[in-house]
């Protein structure tokens, strides 16, 4: 313990008397920096080791006149950049979003505009699937005569032209095509119920919140 603290009385004095010869040395300047142990050091020109830690540009009356930050490495300056590009995204998207809060304020007076304009795009939604079932259903008719006919050429022992099966091939294509177009109009629908619920609770946090702030 009191060779502890006899080290850390020496580097206190070191501390200090660097300060009072930066303060004390006549006329220019003067640079202090902060080693990787914590030790300043002083000096009449820049040094390796100020570059390498950033450095105080110190003036006769031993006042910082200017602080330069550290040289960084290439792994150090891309974290660096790294970490304000993702600052920058955060606030962009802060922005972005109380100008997206504000719109919806201003573009439905009430909950009730709101829940109906949510409702006109779903019955657009539902209307669209009806007319993808019935592109289906005529498809799938399609289809099924195709095959009624290429099933009437093997009873009759019969081959089945070419041209017959190039046709079903192409129709069972088209029927698939509207099958897919159907299940992803479905989970548009679902996606969209889910986000209007989202909506209409972030609508209704954000008139509380302008309510509370008229105070009534």
């Amino acid at each position: 313990m009191r060779r502890l603290a006899l080290s850390a009385s020496i580097i206190v004095s070191l501390g200090l008397a660097g300060l009072a010869v930066a303060q004390t040395t006549p006329g220019g300047i003067r640079y202090r920096w902060v080693d990787a142990s914590g030790l300043p050091h002083y000096s009449d020109s820049l040094t390796e080791d100020a570059l390498k830690y950033g450095y105080d540009v110190i003036n006769s009356s031993g006042m910082v006149t200017v602080h330069v930050q550290k040289q960084l490495t290439p792994a150090e300056r891309a974290a660096a950049q790294k970490k304000a590009d993702e600052i920058a995204a955060q606030k962009r998207a802060l922005e972005e979003q109380k100008s997206k809060d504000l719109l919806l304020l201003n573009t439905y007076p009430d909950e009730a505009a709101l829940k109906n304009e949510q409702q006109q795009v779903l019955e657009n939604l539902d209307e669209q699937m009806k007319t993808t079932r019935v592109n289906l259903h005529s498809q799938d008719a399609a289809l099924t005569d195709l095959l009624n006919r290429a099933a009437d050429e093997e009873r009759a022992k019969k081959p089945v032209p070419k041209f017959l099966n190039d046709q079903i091939a192409a129709q069972r294509n088209v029927v698939a095509n509207e099958r897919a177009l159907l299940e992803r109009q479905k989970a548009t629908r679902d996606t969209t119920v889910q986000q209007q619920a989202q909506e209409l609770q972030h609508f209704r946090e954000l008139k509380a919140a302008e309510k509370a702030d008229r105070g009534y």
